[in-house]
């Protein structure tokens, strides 16, 4: 067998999405060619052109997270700068912090910096084998210095959702604010920040948004200050030593990826006009199929909810006896299918999950993806296990 000339059957959606609609990649090329001057650095036609991209991305981005202000949105390469934005700009020495151990490394690894260099204080709340915590535990972690909680929307390995409407309710009575990490769930969970009582809410423009990769952002909620993760040039208040308090030219020192928020712009228009709602029941029939697919499947292990519960479109999965790299690579060169191995950058999640010694393999569904690629990789694992005789 050879994928010689075969299409790829794309399931790494929870790395980056693909392929995109096609006015994304228009949006880019038409970026690229018409408006790719400075925004907000000139007052010329095409300076202008590019600001106004800039504000399209933030006013359609306003609209799908419910955010008043769009210029509460600061604008990053990815959610795992957005993270960095918010950890390093709000936390100070003696600050404690709670986290679950379903973080991604853009978490984890941010606030063990922080632990070393200034001394904050970190605590996380175990997820049970499924990825489910309890909100007596993050009751219980509670102290009187405790000056965030950080958690992911929906694990990056188990596809789990966490309850973050009830998790803000009970930050709110201890005045505690909220920083959600929004990678796996922009685009395809409803959010809605003043609802759900979200402060900060980190998100990638590359995945369910459905844009370029290098495009993401933080939504600050208004009554935040955070110190800027970057300091130089803005395009306001150039004589001044100090970068501006004004947002959100306080957080975007630099110039913009104008080219990729015009893809942005356009890939949250698409996630508006189909709905954050039919986007998920269709990810959530696919996973469906693929967990009840691959349940009998002598030796295979399935992670994360079980079936019929909800979950974001991520199916991870081991199979005893085949070491997860070599079955995604087996996948790739003799199937045609793309698929994540590995330990996801979630190394706690893996513990929680049991998984710690061998990782997973992680397929994950997007928009486009249909039944027959689902039926495509059950079919191949069916086939991988006979062979290798599970």
């Amino acid at each position: 067998m050879t994928n010689e000339k075969k299409p790829v059957i794309y399931l790494d959606h929870a790395a980056t999405s693909w392929p995109k609609p096609p006015e994304v990649t228009e949006a880019v090329m038409q970026a690229m060619l018409h408006d790719s001057a400075n925004p907000g650095r000139g007052s010329h036609a095409m300076a202008v052109r590019a600001s106004r991209i800039l504000f399209e991305a933030r006013k359609q981005l306003s609209k799908l997270f419910n955010i008043k202000n769009p210029n509460d949105i600061a604008f990053a390469s990815n959610t795992t700068m957005a993270l960095n934005m918010a950890l390093k700009g709000f936390l100070k020495p003696g600050d404690h912090v709670i986290a679950t151990s379903v973080e991604h490394n853009s978490v984890r690894r941010p606030l063990y910096f922080l632990e070393q260099k200034i001394g904050i204080e970190v605590t996380y709340i175990d997820a049970d084998v499924q990825g489910h915590i309890k909100l007596n535990d993050l009751s219980a972690a509670i102290k009187p210095n405790t000056r965030l909680v950080v958690v992911n929307h929906s694990s990056n390995l188990l596809g789990t959702i966490l309850p973050v409407a009830d998790i803000a309710e009970l930050t709110a009575k201890h005045g505690i604010k909220l920083l959600v990490d929004a990678a796996q769930s922009a685009g395809i969970l409803p959010i809605d920040v003043k609802a759900m009582g979200i402060h900060m809410l980190a998100f990638p423009g590359h995945k369910g948004l459905l844009g370029p990769q290098g495009t993401g952002g933080l939504y600050i909620a208004p009554e935040l200050e955070l110190e800027p993760l970057l300091h130089g040039g803005t395009g306001s208040q150039s004589e001044a030593l100090e970068q501006p308090l004004v947002r959100p030219d306080r957080y975007e020192a630099g110039t913009q990826n104008t080219p990729g928020l015009a893809g942005l712009a356009k890939g949250v228009a698409y996630v508006l006009k189909e709905t954050v709602a039919s986007i998920y029941e269709h990810e959530w029939l696919l996973s469906q199929r693929m967990l009840e697919g691959l349940q009998p499947i002598p030796g295979l292990q399935l992670l994360g909810p079980a079936i019929g519960e909800a979950r974001t479109g991520i199916v991870s999965f081991t199979i005893e006896s085949i070491d997860p790299s070599e079955l995604a690579f087996i996948l790739d060169q003799h199937y045609g299918i793309a698929v994540r191995s590995g330990y996801h950058c979630t190394p706690l999640a893996h513990t929680s999950a049991g998984t710690a010694a061998t990782g997973a393999v992680r397929a994950s569904v997007g928009i486009y993806s249909t039944k027959a690629d689902v039926d495509a990789l059950v079919n191949a694992i069916e086939e991988i296990a006979r062979q290798y005789k599970v």
